[in-house]
Parts: structure tokens; C-alpha cells; sequence
């Protein structure tokens, strides 16, 4: 069972990112990617990311937790949403756009190549990729949750290649350089 199957935990992680949101992040992504694009969102959390994207975008929300989809979807009934975890990615669909705001950093390192190419297999000719990350060169666990950081050279070097890097820039979370944006066009 994983951390976010247990509702408790997902109350708490809800309370502790509530004043979190991706819309500098969004802001930069309409910059290479045009209205009504298809986007899926790895990990939706509490969903507030997707509903920004939700605004220019044709977006589907996944998540590896039903609690979070069951949520989501109890406000949204609409909503297209996917059960999938970030690394096999177990979907036909494909999307110009795979989205995610500090979701990959709690992966284990082992499982990062393969979620890429995974994701890759899922983009559209010149698909982008736009992701998230903590900066650094740790791994620590908090409250149960596992995070990896990574600096800009150590991602590249574990993505490989089949992507060409459109943006890559450090910016700040919580502090100065603390996280950085990746954006990636399929080759």
C-alpha cells in the first residue's frame, strides 16, 4: 500500500500544499505549447494544477491513488481521469503535452530512465514534456514520502536521448534555486 492509498495521508499532504500552485509554471508551458493541446498530468494530487491547465488545455488527470482520483472526480464528474503510476504508464492514449509539478522526485532514481521513455511512447510527433523538480543531490523521506533531487546535469544524463531540451531554469519554491522546470520535445 502506498503512501497515498490512505486517506489520512492525503488530508495531510492536501493541508501542507494548499498554498502551493503551478501557475508561473503553466504560464511558462503556454509558451511552447498552443491552446486546446492534449495534456495529461501526472500525479494530481489535489487537483489544482489540472484545473489551471483545464483553462487553455485538453487535459486528462491521473494519479497512481484512488483516493485523489475519488476526490477529484466527486467535485469534477466530468473530469477525464487515468489510474496510472508515473513509471509504466499502462495507457494507449497518446497526448501532445505530459505535465507534472514535483511528481517524479518520489520515484526512486532506478525508475526515472524508464518513465521517460515510457512517456515518450506516449507523446505526439513533437510532443513536450514539462516537468518539475526539487534541486540538489540528496534523497531524504518526510512524513513517509520519499524525495530525490536532482541537479540539471544528473536529469539529463538519466533521460538519455529521444528528447531535444526546449527550457531548462532554476527557480524558487521556497528558496532561491531550490527547484528547477525541465521542458523536452520528443525527436
Amino acid at each position: 500500500m502506498g503512501y497515498f492509498d490512505e486517506r489520512k495521508n492525503v488530508d495531510d499532504y492536501i493541508k501542507m500544499v494548499e498554498d502551493y500552485e503551478a501557475d508561473e509554471l503553466i504560464a511558462i508551458l503556454k509558451k511552447h505549447l498552443p491552446a486546446g493541446s492534449t495534456v495529461l498530468e501526472l500525479g494530481i494530487g489535489p487537483g489544482k494544477d489540472l484545473d489551471l491547465l483545464a483553462q487553455t488545455y485538453t487535459v486528462t488527470g491521473s494519479d497512481s491513488s484512488n483516493v485523489f482520483l475519488d476526490l477529484y472526480h466527486e467535485k469534477h464528474p466530468s473530469a477525464d481521469l487515468l489510474m496510472l503510476d508515473a513509471v509504466s504508464l499502462e495507457t494507449e492514449r497518446t497526448f501532445d503535452c505530459i505535465f507534472s509539478n514535483k511528481v517524479l522526485h518520489h520515484l526512486p532514481k532506478p525508475d526515472i530512465p524508464r518513465s521517460f521513455s515510457r512517456q515518450r511512447e506516449l507523446l505526439t510527433d513533437g510532443g513536450l514534456l514539462m516537468h518539475s523538480f526539487w534541486y540538489g543531490d540528496k534523497e531524504e523521506e518526510f512524513q513517509g514520502l520519499r524525495f530525490v533531487y536532482y541537479t540539471e546535469d544528473e536529469l539529463l544524463n538519466i533521460i538519455g536521448s529521444g528528447f531535444e531540451v526546449v527550457a531548462l531554469e532554476r527557480y524558487k519554491e521556497e528558496e532561491d534555486d531550490d527547484s528547477f522546470y525541465i521542458i523536452l520535445r520528443r525527436t
